[in-house]
Formats: C-alpha cells, sequence, structure tokens
C-alpha cells in the first residue's frame, strides 16, 4: 500500500464510530488496553479479560480510518516503512494511552495502553516502606522487573513522584514513549523521549551524564549498551532506575550479566555487586475479592546487603533466593510469600497463587501449614 492509500482506504469506512468514542469507552471502563483489528469488533481488556465491544466487525477501511484520526503523517510514514509506530497520546484531560500502530496481513492493526492520570502511592500498590527508603539513596541501581503490563511503569511513576514531591534534585527520565508526565515540583524533571528527543536509550544516558541529573529513569534496558550506560551512571553517583522483563531477583542479575560477553563478565559481577540498591520484582493478578474486578500486585523485593553483594561477585545467584527469605529484617520479600499472603487475604485465587508462584510444591506445604493440616 502506498503512503496516500491508507487515506482513500479510510475514506470508504462505513462506521460512525470514532476513535474518541472508542477512547472514552475505555476510560469509562476502566481497561487497561483497547485493540483494534479487522474481522473483530473492538476489544477491551478489563481486569485481564478480553471484552469485545457490541458494534459490528471492523473493515480494513474501519481500522484504516481509527489510523488516520489519531497519527500524524510522519507516523504513518513510519508504519509504512517499518511496519508500526509506538507513540503516547493524551485524550483530554481524561487520560493518556500508549499506541501501538502495526500492519497485519496488509491490515491496520492498533492497540491502546491507557495510562492512569492520577499517580498511585506505594501504599496504594501494596509496596512495604522499605521500598520508600530507597527513594532517598544518593547513588546506585534499582531495578524495576516483570513481565509486559505488570504495572512497571506504574510503580516508577509512583517513586520518581515521591522523589519530585520530597527531594531537590535534578531528575531525567528517558522512555518510549513518554508515558506519565511530571510536571517540576521541589525537583526539577526533564523527560526525554526516544525516537522524538534522543535517538536511543543509551545515547540518552551518556547526554544525560553531561546535564547535571541527580536521578534518572531509564524507561527500558533492553540492549548490552543501554544496560552498560545504565551500571556506568549509577557507579559515577547517580540514582538509577530501570526496567527489565525478567521475574524474581535472582534471574534479574543472571540476565544483566548474560547480556554480557564472556570475558566481560567478571567484571560485570564486580561492578553490579557493588552499584545494585535493590531488584523489585512485580507480577499482576485479577482480584479474587472482587469477582475478578481490578488487579493486585505480587512482589519479590531484594535488598542489597555484603551477603548478596558477595553472592553476585562470587557468581553464586542461586543462593539470592534464601537470602530474600530469611531478610524480612531488610524490608525483603519473597514472590512466593508475598502470593501466600494476597491468597490468605482472599485477594487472589488459589489457581493463581499456584501458577504464579516460583515453587508451588513449597508455596503449597506453606500454605498448608498456614491453614494448620
Amino acid at each position: 500500500m502506498s503512503h496516500v492509500d491508507i487515506h482513500e482506504l479510510a475514506a470508504q469506512a462505513e462506521t460512525a464510530i470514532t476513535m474518541n468514542d472508542l477512547m472514552q469507552a475505555a476510560v469509562d471502563e476502566g481497561s487497561s488496553d483497547l485493540h483494534i483489528r479487522v474481522g473483530r469488533p473492538p476489544v477491551l481488556r478489563c481486569s485481564g479479560a478480553l471484552e469485545p465491544l457490541d458494534c459490528p466487525d471492523f473493515t480494513p477501511a474501519d481500522t484504516a480510518k481509527m489510523v488516520c484520526e489519531i497519527a500524524t503523517e510522519e507516523q504513518i510514514a513510519e508504519v509504512e516503512k517499518n511496519g508500526g509506530a509506538d507513540f503516547g497520546l493524551a485524550f483530554s484531560e481524561a487520560a493518556r494511552f500508549r499506541v501501538s500502530i502495526f500492519k497485519e496481513r496488509h491490515n491496520y492493526g492498533l492497540v491502546l495502553r491507557q495510562i492512569p492520570s492520577t499517580i498511585l502511592t506505594l501504599e496504594q500498590l501494596g509496596l512495604p516502606e522499605a521500598v520508600h527508603e530507597l527513594l532517598y539513596k544518593p547513588r546506585g541501581l534499582i531495578l524495576v522487573t516483570g513481565p509486559t503490563g505488570s504495572g512497571k511503569s506504574t510503580t516508577l511513576a509512583s517513586m520518581i513522584n515521591i522523589i519530585n514531591h520530597d527531594r531537590d534534585c535534578h531528575i531525567i527520565t528517558i522512555e518510549d514513549p513518554i508515558e506519565f508526565y511530571h510536571y517540576s515540583k521541589k525537583s526539577l524533571v526533564t523527560q526525554r523521549e526516544v525516537g522524538a528527543d534522543v535517538p536511543s536509550f543509551a545515547e540518552a544516558i551518556r547526554r544525560a551524564l553531561r546535564q547535571d541529573p541527580d536521578v534518572i529513569l531509564v524507561g527500558e534496558m533492553r540492549d548490552l549498551e543501554t544496560i552498560s550506560a545504565a551500571i556506568s551512571a549509577a557507579e559515577t553517583g547517580h540514582l538509577v532506575f530501570g526496567t527489565l522483563h525478567t521475574t524474581g531477583a535472582a534471574s534479574t542479575v543472571d540476565r544483566i550479566i548474560d547480556s554480557f560477553p564472556t570475558n566481560q563478565q567478571e567484571q560485570v559481577r564486580t561492578q553490579l555487586s557493588m552499584s545494585l540498591v535493590a531488584v523489585i520484582s512485580q507480577v499482576l493478578l485479577p482480584r479474587a475479592d472482587k469477582g475478578g474486578k481490578g488487579r493486585c500486585a505480587a512482589f519479590e523485593i531484594m535488598m542489597s546487603t555484603p551477603s548478596i553483594r558477595s553472592r553476585i561477585r562470587d557468581n553464586k545467584t542461586f543462593q539470592i533466593s534464601s537470602d530474600i527469605q530469611t531478610g524480612a529484617k531488610y524490608g525483603m520479600v519473597q514472590l512466593d510469600t508475598s502470593l501466600l499472603n494476597l491468597y490468605a487475604e482472599g485477594k487472589i485465587s488459589y489457581e493463581d497463587l499456584v501458577t504464579k508462584a516460583q515453587d508451588p510444591e513449597t508455596t503449597v506445604q506453606k500454605l498448608k501449614e498456614m491453614m494448620g493440616e
């Protein structure tokens, strides 16, 4: 399809539904995502479940019309050239969306992820007080990890909001695209969008070091160059926040070290053992106590202690889990313990407890002990 064709195709759309109608529906239903495809009505993801809207299946012209309503000519050109485009979109005062437009089977498809307009507190997210204390550290690397859609961006936004409110810092966020807008309060906030303001994450971190930052947020540590730049920034006296798509503290450390060539891994272990302050790993689960409406997060929290630093340095990450288990006094929590507590409070289902646990057998055993069986 040539560049002009999308507009010609959109002109043939028969639906009276507009993109604004669909975004309003997403806001009204409190859904996390809106899916638009050819051959189906638009679909909302509410509390983890997919719910089609009550309207006719969309035609290729209908989805093209939706793209034309929200994308700029540059973004449409990017879809034509690369098969996709991602950008942030403000929807009145109600919400912001992270938009992904793509080609599939020669048609256009869209997914809009809703970014909440209010930033939750750490208490509302269910994070312990020990995490709050991390935000006053002068330097180091704090990683928030978990699968896609586990609420990492929400947790980071909450942390940045607290620093912005309480500390006089220069905060630089590097994102693709910018999700939550932070306005300077006690801190000065600079937000840079990869692709629009700067070519890459790694380049943005290197540039940031010349911009007198105190705190740097790296939206995604997806390649060796970015991971390396983030570790260096943490070593040179900055507080660096980053995200990875890993679950659990030990696998996060392994993932970072494994992304380096073998001959550099020894050195990276040493660097990481010195600079890593904490790993917060999270998964989102549907709430059983509200009939599947809404979600709650289970967390694994690893704080850097002399013991954990030596485990990382000596390549004994498999022992990190037992340190977390015995590290409650430092604010550490095992993911499986967090899941057990949520189940005991009636917030999650037994099925989710077992399927999300890292060690299901031990977790079921502990549950029996808790229930006095």
